[in-house]
């Protein structure tokens, strides 16, 4: 069976702009204080009897200090992540998810070690995986369409 985790990317507007460019929108992106301290969104396992949006909601919680009155998350706006593991499947589900307030801090738990606000190519380039690169370039398309 197929690990399962769900998360969200996390965004804020330099300002609101309309239409929105690229260059407005930064992505929260978070270190880990373990393994390869690789950077990642906000995301963690599903609990028994838990459904996905709520097991999102519950790891930004833990992980960023952020609840859902910090954000609007835009349902519509959900992506699958297929990978492996130590050789076994896993499956990440996110959804996308903006900050009303650009100065909302930032409260980190013990499994991450920093954070940062970046622009896409940054974003991407410290996410390292293929899969997510293609989630953030797809948030920001869709913010960028979705105005």
């Amino acid at each position: 069976m197929a690990l399962r985790a769900c998360g969200l990317i996390i965004c804020r507007r330099l300002r609101q702009a309309a239409p929105p460019s690229g260059d407005d929108i930064e992505f929260l992106l978070l270190q880990t204080s373990y393994g390869t301290n690789h950077w990642t969104p906000p995301k963690g396992h599903v609990d028994p009897g838990e459904d996905d949006l709520t097991t999102a909601l519950r790891e930004t919680k833990e992980e960023a200090g952020l609840d859902s009155s910090h954000f609007k998350i835009f349902e519509s706006f959900k992506m699958e992540l297929n990978y492996k593991v130590k050789n076994k499947p896993k499956t990440v589900i996110y959804w996308l998810a903006e900050l009303k307030d650009y100065h909302t801090e930032i409260k980190l738990s013990d499994e991450h070690q920093a954070f940062r606000w970046l622009k896409l190519q940054e974003a991407c380039r410290l996410s390292e995986f293929p899969e997510m690169q293609r989630a953030l370039t797809e948030a920001q398309e869709f913010l960028c369409r979705t105005g």
